[in-house]
């Protein structure tokens, strides 16, 4: 994502603070984010306002996404036996901070302005656990974030889960291939990576006003709002399965913004912004979870 807004945070990542906070302090929450407050700020929770306007889900969806990344962790953790979690693209993940679990290191992989401007920002916060989390600078476009973070110390050999949660979009369908076919070569084959992605016509067009006729107003506005912002949405799809394949994975596995909501007790609305979003995972052999 690209940088603004306070310490060089993009402004995408404070709004999404801002959803983080609101879920925290809603009368049963899907989780609790005891930061999300500070670091959204005022600036966050104006943004998220803003995009209220034309995605009145987001909240929800959000809330979703983290409640089921969350309990991923804690499964992968369990079940297989993962002692390395790499939030890859963190922003201003606190995961290392609200997730401890013994035995278990959190890398942070982004680029090294971000995590700079992010550390400098926590360091402000009472009681945040700074070195929660080992931090593995990485400028994408340069570095193989695999090297990156065996450097940093992560073992190559050892299963590790990677959560690359609300940064696929934002990237090019090459980067994405890139990044993804780099993370199932250079990982353990025990390896887990989860994240999300937009629906295809969300996409930013391939010239100019491409895809302005195949919106909706509604969808539209989304677009113009991260456009603004100087984060414009670059990458969507209605099946990640053949680049997930192509770049060598064996098992795939999506679930949607409806299947997330019947599960944690939303429920299910036809009409409802956001449907069409989705969480996949993708290993390059079948894990071992019990749950999906």
């Amino acid at each position: 994502m690209v940088s603004g807004g306070m310490d060089g945070a993009s402004q995408t990542a404070l709004m999404v603070c801002a959803y983080r906070a609101r879920v925290s302090r809603s009368p049963r929450p899907l989780f609790v984010d005891p930061w999300a407050e500070a670091l959204a700020g005022s600036e966050g929770h104006a943004i998220a306002d803003g995009f209220d306007r034309h995605w009145p889900a987001m909240e929800l969806w959000l809330g979703l996404r983290v409640a089921y990344l969350d309990r991923l962790v804690g499964v992968m953790i369990d079940r297989p036996g993962v002692r390395q979690v790499v939030i890859l693209g963190a922003g201003y993940d606190t995961r290392a901070a609200r997730l401890p679990y013994s035995g278990v290191r959190y890398f942070e992989v982004d680029h090294p302005e971000t995590q700079a401007a992010k550390r400098a920002r926590l360091a402000t916060l009472p009681g945040y656990p700074v070195d929660a989390a080992t931090y593995a600078p990485c400028d994408f476009e340069r570095e193989d974030p695999v090297e990156r973070l065996v450097a940093a110390g992560l073992s190559a050999r050892e299963p590790t889960l990677v959560i690359w949660e609300g940064v696929v979009p934002y990237l090019t369908e090459d980067a994405v291939r890139a990044t993804a076919t780099s993370l199932v070569r250079g990982l353990d084959p025990r390896s887990l990576v989860a994240f999300d992605t937009l629906g295809k016509n969300m996409a930013a067009p391939t010239a100019a006003g491409a895809t302005r006729g195949r919106l909706s107003p509604h969808d539209q506005g989304v677009r113009d709002f991260t456009d603004e912002r100087a984060e414009p949405i670059r990458y969507g799809t209605d099946h990640v399965t053949p680049l997930l394949a192509g770049c060598g994975f064996g098992w795939v596995r999506t679930i949607n913004f409806d299947q997330l909501a019947l599960e944690y007790g939303a429920g299910y609305e036809r009409d409802r912004m956001f449907r069409f979003q989705n969480l996949t995972l993708a290993s390059a052999t079948r894990p071992d979870l019990g749950w999906p």
